[in-house]
């Protein structure tokens, strides 16, 4: 059977559901989502979701932490692999560095905030390709780069938000490609 374009949104509203509920890393959500879209069968959209469970309402309901710290002094602060970030995120570096890369990362919902203030230090934010990033920032004696990807913004994936503020320090937003999708261009698919 051909898949609606109504059973395609089901299916990616089920795919975010599952990114939310820590089962899907961002850059599963982004595969997976573009991977909906692009299907013509109602067995091909099956697939997508086969491995994720159905979640109980009351574990929709659940509390999640409101805003997470990330906080280097005189120090570092790095988070990468597979993390769950909360929706409110703060990025706090004085006199080091925080870095955080989103590509294996798990986000709930659909956006992500970041607060990122460097004072004197440096906060490197890194997001897979695919996803949109708005970043909006104020530097003074400081720098800030965004650094936007080469591949469109694929339907479904959350928004990165990020607000910046640099005094003597620096704010860098970087969009790479993550392990999968590397992993996948080497192998020819």
């Amino acid at each position: 059977m051909r898949a609606s374009d109504a059973e395609r949104e089901r299916t990616v509203t089920t795919l975010r559901d599952g990114a939310a509920h820590g089962r899907l890393t961002f850059d599963e959500l982004a595969q997976r989502t573009e991977l909906a879209y692009e299907a013509t069968t109602g067995t091909e959209l099956e697939r997508l979701v086969a491995d994720l469970p159905q979640v109980a309402p009351d574990v929709l309901d659940a509390p999640r932490k409101r805003r997470r710290w990330n906080v280097a002094v005189l120090g570092g602060c790095d988070r990468k692999g597979r993390w769950r970030p909360a929706r409110d995120s703060v990025a706090l570096a004085v006199l080091g560095g925080v870095s955080l890369d989103l590509r294996d990362a798990t986000i709930e919902g659909d956006e992500i905030v970041i607060t990122a203030v460097a004072v004197l230090g440096g906060i490197e934010i890194t997001v897979p390709e695919g996803v949109e990033v708005d970043v909006s920032a104020f530097a003074l004696l400081g720098g800030t780069d965004h650094e936007q990807g080469s591949a469109p913004v694929r339907p479904g994936t959350p928004v990165v938000r990020v607000r910046g503020f640099a005094l003597l320090g620096g704010i860098d937003v970087e969009v790479k490609r993550g392990p999968d999708e590397r992993a996948r261009l080497r192998s020819g698919d």
